[in-house]
């Protein structure tokens, strides 16, 4: 399978590269981001995007300002922003040439989805971006920037699974909100840290045919019953 380099960036966690590959038997071709050498996903399987967005967008009834941890190649945003009850997207993006391969059209769909006027993109760390955030200020927190607690990009991402982070992720979620979080295994660790601060928290498995390939992916989503 043949793979073209689109574009390369540094930051202080490494390289982050994106590159385009066409199938062997031809097709369109397929988007593809890694972070130091890692692969972190591509525009062929956007299912578990998909799934995260449409598993949070069910657990509540209003769901007006909705916060995504995660920028990716943009299609867990896409999934948000195509429901209609949805009146502002907040994403928070660790990795600023990610954000500018999106607005320049380096990722052909990044300037059509950013012009939508409900969303709004923050360069940011999001564990920063929440201990600033008001509190009770949003009705959705996706979180999407690793693989899960067990595949990790960055190893310091691990504080986002820990109690402390989803403290924060409840401050600022309204009465009736709810967190969804997305991994490529079972994580029951995650599930009882959840449940030390969360009323109700359910791990939600489904299935995925990745290339004739049969996986199992995991959400874990944790609804904020009342205030604290």
């Amino acid at each position: 399978m043949e793979h073209t380099e689109v574009a390369r960036a540094e930051s202080e966690r490494g390289e982050l590269v994106l590159r385009e590959r066409r199938p062997d038997e031809g097709g369109a071709p397929v988007l593809e981001l890694r972070a130091n050498g890692v692969f972190v996903m591509d525009s062929a399987e956007t299912t578990s995007e998909v799934a995260l967005a449409a598993a949070a967008l069910e657990l509540v009834a209003e769901p007006r300002e909705v916060l995504v941890a995660g920028l990716g190649l943009g299609f867990t945003l896409q999934a948000v922003l195509a429901d209609p009850r949805v009146e502002r997207c907040s994403v928070v993006e660790i990795e600023q040439p990610l954000v500018d391969w999106m607005r320049d059209g380096t990722i052909p769909h990044g300037q059509t989805l950013l012009a939508d006027e409900r969303a709004n993109v923050v360069v940011a760390d999001v564990a920063l971006a929440l201990a600033e955030a008001r509190e009770e200020s949003y009705d959705l927190v996706l979180l999407d920037v690793d693989n899960g607690p067990a595949y990790l990009v960055h190893d310091g991402n691990a504080a986002l699974y820990a109690e402390p982070f989803l403290g924060l992720t409840r401050r600022v979620l309204r009465p009736g909100g709810a967190l969804a979080i997305w991994s490529a295994a079972e994580a029951p660790d995650l599930e009882r840290t959840l449940k030390g601060v969360y009323d109700d928290v359910e791990p939600l498995s489904y299935a995925v045919d990745l290339q004739g390939r049969e996986e199992t992916y995991w959400l874990y989503v944790a609804r904020a019953k009342a205030a604290r």
